[in-house]
């Protein structure tokens, strides 16, 4: 008894630790700490959940088998996370999203088969005497039905991200008919289960689900992808708390219920940067209608060169500088930071804007630049640099495309008609550093790029910049 006291003594205090390891990183000053606390507060779970399993009588070989699965999955957490490019890590994160679900869908089918499946056993009978037998029910198969449609959302995301199938939507006829009719379906089949719960309910509610989550990720284009990785980190939340209400397990509950909440409420923050809702995002996406301007023509791009543009930043008295995606590809974090530093040695105001959706991971941006040693005070949000554009000299687009197309404000007939944008182009002159005349990753054309206070500087990012520091 002692030691299920302590051991649940420690899950509250792991439950703290992850509640400030949420409160630290939403700061760029205190993100490192807040890691910490995430990860202090992992191994103090870990712990506790030993003890518990020893204090239940757990066997040799089942304590050797729990050993074997932590050393092998640690082992494997530590190669991927290490050798990931920070350019992978929505792919890597909507992968350990996959693990959640897929958890949660193996809890689920160990919880029926130890307790539906064996109606006479002590499990069952002691849930039958307590009154709560129909709330296992319920749990086991809402539980199952978030879990999948987790994992299998969650691979499709990766292979997306990771261009190993294509961003573009998939558009099935009827498709928000098939999704509504699959939930309306999945609450039938729940309701008899919960009366009559039988093995093959379960396997049709794993089968209903697992399609229903492909479908759902695979029918969202590229442009939503950043909303779609919160969105599944939110289902992986709600899905932990069900395996903590099936495992009798409070702090799987608590931190699947702060893991889902904030998921959450990140998806809306997504969903408001880009003027979109939750449901529009889950009914389709970007790139559902034919790209905006794919026809029309906007005239011809001037180019520029490195050494022009050192010569324009050097005479500039403020520069903000607005990255991308593609920033992230070329690594050009580095360079960048040193730019900045040449820049703000003569005398330049150099500020950043960062649009909250910049990349495809909430706050990829701010966190590579962080890694490059970017002054966090120069960094800015899009809210707070957007009145400064108009008195801006010099403005560097490096890798960005729809974040600061003009299409979002002034087109009504694009794809991203209303999504709030940076409004680089009301500066005196804009340089977008990219390596074609391609459209973005929503797949929606830029009118930006063909702007007469707009110069197009083609080549690889990283060494376009350091040709520029060269030149400085």
């Amino acid at each position: 008894m002692s030691a299920t006291i302590a051991a649940q003594a420690a899950y509250l205090v792991a439950a703290l630790l992850f509640i400030l390891a949420l409160a630290g990183l939403s700061k760029h000053e205190s993100a490192r700490l807040g890691n910490a606390f995430g990860m202090l507060g992992m191994g103090v779970a870990l712990v506790a959940t030993i003890v518990l399993a020893i204090d239940g009588d757990i066997s040799t070989a089942g304590l050797g088998l729990m050993a074997v699965a932590m050393l092998i999955g640690a082992l494997i957490g530590l190669q991927r996370a290490r050798g990931v490019e920070m350019t992978g890590m929505p792919e890597l994160i909507a992968l350990l999203h996959s693990f959640v679900g897929l958890a949660a869908v193996l809890v689920s089918w160990n919880g029926f088969l130890n307790v539906e499946h064996e109606p006479e056993g002590h499990e069952a009978k002691a849930l039958e005497a307590l009154g709560t037998l129909g709330i296992h029910h319920a749990e086991v198969f809402i539980g199952l039905f978030i879990g999948a449609v987790t994992f299998t959302g969650s691979v499709v995301a990766y292979l997306k991200l990771s261009a190993k199938i294509s961003s573009k939507p998939l558009v099935l006829p009827g498709k928000n008919a098939l999704n509504l009719g699959s939930l309306a379906l999945f609450v039938a089949l729940t309701v008899w289960f919960v009366i009559t719960p039988e093995l093959w309910l379960l396997i049709v509610v794993t089968a209903l689900a697992l399609a229903l989550g492909w479908h759902l990720v695979a029918s969202i284009g590229g442009g939503d992808m950043p909303v779609v990785v919160s969105m599944l980190n939110s289902y992986s939340g709600w899905a932990a708390a069900a395996s903590g209400f099936l495992l009798g397990n409070d702090l799987l509950i608590v931190t699947g219920a702060l893991v889902g909440s904030s998921g959450a409420y990140l998806s809306y923050i997504m969903c408001k940067a880009m003027n979109r809702s939750f449901l529009s995002v889950i009914a389709g996406g970007f790139g559902i209608e034919a790209p905006s301007g794919s026809d029309v023509d906007y005239g011809e791009h001037q180019e520029i060169t490195a050494q022009a543009a050192a010569e324009l930043l050097g005479a500039a008295r403020s520069v903000v500088i607005t990255p991308g995606y593609g920033m992230a590809v070329a690594q050009a974090q580095y360079p960048v930071a040193e730019l900045t530093s040449k820049l703000r040695a003569k005398g330049v105001d150099v500020r950043f804007g960062i649009h909250p959706v910049a990349g495809r991971l909430p706050g990829h941006m701010n966190v590579l630049l962080a890694e490059a040693k970017v002054p966090y005070d120069i960094v800015l949000e899009m809210d707070e640099i957007n009145e400064d554009f108009a008195d801006t000299d010099v403005v560097l687009v490096i890798g960005a495309n729809d974040t600061v197309n003009p299409a979002g404000a002034e087109d009504p007939s694009s794809p991203i008609a209303g999504m709030p944008v940076l409004t680089v182009w009301e500066a005196n002159k804009v340089i977008v550093f990219k390596r074609s005349m391609a459209s973005g990753y929503a797949g929606v054309q830029n009118p930006l790029f063909f702007r007469e206070n707009t110069a197009m500087l083609f080549g690889d990012a990283k060494a376009r910049v350091e040709d520029i520091v060269g030149a400085l």
